[in-house]
């Protein structure tokens, strides 16, 4: 059986998620695109729901980078420890603040290639911060958009910077960054990591795993 779904046949997919998902958008909270970058960088093998929950407080104190910079690791670090992996964030987070301001006037840069150049800052996060604070037609292929793109059959990929350009090949560039959020939304929601709801999804009839795993069975 093929793995991967035809053009007319991901904008069908597109579609139904569309419609099943109009208000998809990014979970994570964020006032501006410094406030989202470091949410972003929170973020990695954490919650969306537990990094607000530790950014409610230190995004009141810290707005800049020259406010992280006036901690030291171990201070910051006890500051978000709730979001795991605390030490290399801590870390993380203040060499970009270093180079915001040594590189950047203090400002979020607004290319991939830029913000890659950012400790904590991988292809993901970056792709992240181009859709959410400037509005760039990006895909940030985390494990939801990674699991959901494979399974439909939007992509066909065993990494993820193949999963990014089989959806970039695939999918509108205008609908990149709704796509984005829309397949984090079904992932969270219906097609989940251990045992997808197939019996609530709509797209059981363009689904290859369905297909080739619950309709045969």
């Amino acid at each position: 059986m093929k793995k991967m779904l035809d053009k007319k046949q991901v904008k069908e997919v597109i579609n139904i998620l569309s419609e099943l998902y109009p208000d998809a958008k990014a979970e994570l909270n964020f006032a501006n695109n410094f406030e989202l970058l470091i949410a972003t960088i929170l973020s990695a093998q954490c919650t969306d729901v537990q990094v607000n929950k530790t950014t409610r407080e230190l995004f009141k104190n810290y707005k800049k980078p020259e406010d992280y910079l006036s901690l030291t690791e171990e201070e910051l670090g006890q500051r978000i420890r709730s979001c795991g992996f605390y030490n290399t964030k801590s870390r993380n987070i203040l060499a970009t603040c270093r180079l915001l301001i040594e590189k950047f006037d203090g400002q979020v840069p607004d290319t991939l290639e830029e913000l890659m150049i950012l400790p904590g800052v991988g292809r993901k996060t970056a792709n992240v911060v181009l859709s959410n604070a400037f509005s760039k037609p990006a895909i940030a292929v985390d494990t939801h958009v990674f699991r959901v793109s494979n399974r439909i059959g939007l992509a066909d990929s065993k990494n993820v910077l193949g999963t990014e350009r089989d959806l970039m090949n695939n999918i509108d560039k205008d609908t990149w960054s709704k796509a984005h959020h829309m397949l984090i939304f079904h992932g969270r929601r219906i097609c989940k990591a251990r045992r997808p709801l197939c019996e609530r999804c709509p797209l059981t009839d363009l689904c290859i795993y369905f297909k080739e795993n619950i309709a045969e069975v």
